[in-house]
């Protein structure tokens, strides 16, 4: 059950808010339809009520508001616009993504695939899916984890006819087995025909809160709104009128002393009750479908209903009539009393109580009260104090990450096609600097030319860095309903040795290559392993390890592939220079023996020569490629726990 308390959002400078105090329930087992035309605020609300923008208000999911739930995804599922997924993913893929975002076994996506009808397409790339599949897709994505509450934003929006029925069907399968089910819409007649409840919003106000067969008796059929003391009589000559006539019309008798009659007109109503002698308080024209403007106001004492009405007296008294113009506001409610609406049931609409901004700011655009309509003080003091504000809730961050990261790096060709590319430019580059020669062997061998700032295997490791953040942000899978990506530390790390590990495969095929490449070419002369190589090997490795580090940091920071491809290169041609300046001036002292000293300071003897890989790594460091590169990972680093805590401190 969904219990939306007070929803209001934010004031956009001099425009009213486009939700103002909206509150209704979605019963558990329903199908509730959020009603309202283009800009009425049925997305906002939705997204007040998912905490994913600031306002007021508050909204409990079987009790508890969504921030205090643990994992939001097995209790509500979303769908707000269409699926961000990669365009070159598959169905299967995808869903099997998000099983280890979710936390649920990898079999739940084939379930869900054979729930929305898509196992026939689960090896279909997400780009080639045509409207009415993404649709499912989207709903397969929200089934995922299983959750109790299914949240739609307008889930039948460009779909057939026969998409939309299987669409319906699939909800109310879902409402059937005691779901809760909440979905928007601006066709009157499918929420008629597919909810239980429907709720109706006007320019960002509720209107109606009704049941669907309460709904569409008095909204979806044009019909003749009549108030008279003598309803019962009027009623009455009217059935007798049609049956005379062999007309088809209805009369319905609302609370009080009103009537509501279908298949007559204004004209029609009112000579049969100027030839009776019956006296008419009202006679109005009113349309139930759902337009720019729809939802008339109440027509009471101080409110002119919409459209023409007439009053007529008994019979000598002269007719008069007058034109009624559109009423502005809907009339307010004081503490307790909310306003109903003149076709909608006593008690089923609600309206916002808004006393204290008209009072307070009647030059904002609120009339003041006249004399017999201002509150009392005491009136005022029992007034509800202001729901609490809604604070924007974090993306989650995906339950099993380093699963999440490994399918989303070999759901894509791109890391294969990168790596291809690598090693072939790798391998022609090594064979055409050593056809030129003047290159030293170290170089040679990694296909590293002095004009390049750096190695195409780093280059490519840099990039796949770059893009296991990149694509994030260009498809928001994990964040399908906000746009960003969530940034935690379990995340960063499974990015990271991800990255790691690609990187380091990366760098072992690459010299692999190019040693077989020359050795194929020129015979093995030039493919011979230096004696120095597990110094050579260690500064490679950490070469590629470091590029792809930098990658995953900036494009994490600056939410760009771009910007971390290009903070790889940075290093090269802006830091490393730098470093250089420092290393080559003037020192006094140098850091002679530091592996000697490390092992004094721990008081035991490093197991396998343990000094030897310190004393590698430490002279890796001090190179000024090796420094550049380490201080620019901890620029990187220090950048990006920086905006991780300040963005939870918000």
């Amino acid at each position: 059950m969904i219990e939306a308390i007070g929803l209001t959002s934010n004031p956009r400078k001099e425009l009213p808010p486009a939700v103002d105090d909206v509150s209704f329930e979605a019963r558990a087992g329903c199908v509730t339809a959020l009603l309202g035309a283009s800009g009425a605020g049925k997305t906002t609300a939705l997204r007040l009520m998912l905490e994913l923008q600031q306002g007021r208000g508050i909204t409990f999911f079987r009790g508890r508001p969504l921030h205090r739930i643990a994992h939001p995804s097995r209790e509500v599922g979303v769908l707000l616009g269409d699926v961000p997924g990669h365009p070159a993913r598959t169905v299967r893929g995808h869903l099997r993504m998000l099983c280890a975002a979710a936390g649920v076994p990898v079999r739940r996506a084939d379930e869900v695939l054979e729930v929305v009808g898509l196992v026939s397409l689960r090896e279909e790339r997400l780009g080639t899916l045509s409207r009415g599949m993404d649709r499912r897709l989207g709903l397969a994505c929200a089934l995922l984890a299983d959750p109790h509450t299914l949240v739609l934003d307008d889930p039948a929006d460009g779909l057939t006819t026969r998409e939309r029925r299987w669409l319906h069907g699939a909800l109310r399968a879902h409402a059937a087995q005691g779901g809760t089910v909440l979905l928007t819409t601006a066709d009157s007649k499918e929420a008629a025909r597919t909810a239980d409840r429907v709720v109706t919003l006007e320019r960002g106000t509720l209107v109606a809160d009704q049941d669907a067969a309460e709904f569409a008796r008095t909204r979806l059929r044009p019909r003749v709104a009549v108030r008279t003391p003598h309803a019962s009589r009027l009623a009455a000559l009217l059935n007798r009128d049609a049956r005379a006539g062999h007309r088809s019309v209805e009369v319905v008798r609302e609370t009080g002393n009103r009537l509501s009659v279908y298949g007559s007109t204004c004209a029609a109503v009112g000579e049969i009750a100027f030839r009776n002698g019956i006296l008419v308080h009202q006679l109005a024209d009113e349309i139930g479908d759902m337009g720019p403007d729809f939802g008339p106001t109440e027509a009471g004492a101080d409110d002119a209903p919409q459209g023409e009405y007439r009053d007529i007296a008994v019979a000598g008294d002269r007719r008069r009539r007058s034109d009624a113009a559109p009423s502005e506001s809907r009339e307010r409610g004081s503490a307790g009393e909310p306003a109903v609406s003149s076709q909608a049931p006593a008690g089923q609409a609600r309206a916002a109580v808004d006393h204290d901004a008209q009072e307070e700011a009647p030059e904002a655009g609120g009339d003041e009260y006249p004399s017999h309509a201002r509150p009392s003080a005491s009136a005022l003091d029992g007034l509800p104090d202001l729901p609490p504000p809604i604070s924007v809730r974090p993306a989650p961050s995906p339950l099993r990450p380093l699963r999440y990261e490994l399918r989303r790096a070999a759901g894509v060709g791109t890391g294969f096609v990168t790596a291809a590319v690598v090693l072939v430019v790798s391998a022609l580059t090594a064979v055409v600097l050593a056809r030129v020669g003047h290159t030293p062997r170290a170089r040679l061998l990694v296909a590293w030319p002095r004009e390049l700032p750096l190695p195409p295997a780093a280059l490519g490791a840099g990039l796949l860095g770059a893009i296991a953040f990149g694509d994030e942000f260009r498809h928001p899978a994990l964040a399908a309903d906000r746009g960003t990506v969530p940034r935690r530390l379990g995340l960063l790390a499974a990015k990271l040795l991800v990255a790691s590990s690609t990187a380091l495969a990366l760098a072992v095929l690459t010299l692999g290559c190019d040693l077989e490449v020359l050795y194929l070419v020129y015979g093995r002369e030039l493919a011979e392993v230096p004696s120095d190589w597990l110094s050579l090997g260690a500064s490679w490795i950490g070469l590629v390890v470091g590029c792809a580090w930098a990658g995953v940091l900036a494009a994490g920071l600056f939410r760009s592939t771009t910007a971390g491809l290009a903070a790889v290169v940075t290093v090269p041609i802006v830091v490393v220079p730098l470093v250089q300046k420092v290393l080559e001036g003037p020192s006094v002292r140098t850091a002679a023996g530091f592996p000697l000293r490390m092992r004094e300071l721990l008081l035991s003897q490093w197991p396998f020569g343990g000094e030897r890989y310190l004393a590698a790594v430490a002279r890796v460091i001090g190179q000024p490629v090796g420094g550049a590169l380490t201080l620019s990972l901890t620029a990187l680093l220090c950048a990006y726990l920086f905006t991780t805590l300040r963005s939870r401190v918000r």
